[in-house]
């Protein structure tokens, strides 16, 4: 994750439709449509993370006009998921424009899961849930448990832990970096593969 002048050299995969968005209207806004057509069946899973997302985001980066949903980006080309159509962006970005976590930490909230303060502690959490009866994705896609509910969202906060210590290059406990973005700015593409 390179930091030179308070920018951050990230990597995102973007649909070409998305990138002809970039360079014809200098930016691209992400929307939960898009989220919607993209994952179909499986895209209320989706949409829960990334609302629970963007109420948090708010905290680190003021949403410009248009934006609703993030872009992903990582600070390794490694983690970027190049199997499909599309293209890969080089960004410089602005480094207060980025919220900086570990991917795997995104993983479990994408997952629904709870985000323990270390892997012990989450089998430990889905053993009492076992106990129970109940699967984390059980507690997540229904209202029955709301206070097993409020108690992965709350876990979801962790997945911030990282960001200042991530801003300053420090990358100890993670995994892999994961940055969220409002959006992608023209100025920001320093390469396309």
């Amino acid at each position: 994750m390179g930091n030179q002048s308070s920018h951050l050299t990230l990597y995102s995969a973007q649909a070409e439709p998305v990138y002809q968005a970039i360079l014809r209207d200098g930016a691209c806004y992400s929307r939960p449509e898009y989220v919607q057509s993209k994952y179909g069946e499986s895209a209320h899973i989706f949409l829960t993370a990334y609302r629970w997302f963007v109420e948090q985001f708010l905290r680190y980066v003021p949403r410009p006009e248009g934006a609703q949903f993030p872009y992903w980006a990582f600070a390794d080309l490694w983690s970027v998921d190049t199997s499909g159509p599309g293209r890969v962006l080089t960004l410089e970005v602005p480094a207060d424009q980025a919220v900086l976590f570990d991917l795997y930490d995104w993983n479990r909230i994408v997952q629904l899961g709870y985000l323990g303060l270390d892997r012990e502690e989450e089998r430990r959490w889905r053993r009492e849930l076992s106990l129970q009866g109940l699967r984390e994705y059980d507690v997540m896609s229904t209202a029955f448990y709301p206070q097993q509910r409020q108690e992965i969202l709350d876990s979801w906060q962790r997945l911030f832990r990282h960001h200042a210590a991530l801003l300053a290059g420090d990358r100890t406990g993670v995994g892999g970096v994961q940055a969220g973005l409002w959006c992608i700015r023209r100025e920001w593409v320093v390469q396309v593969r």
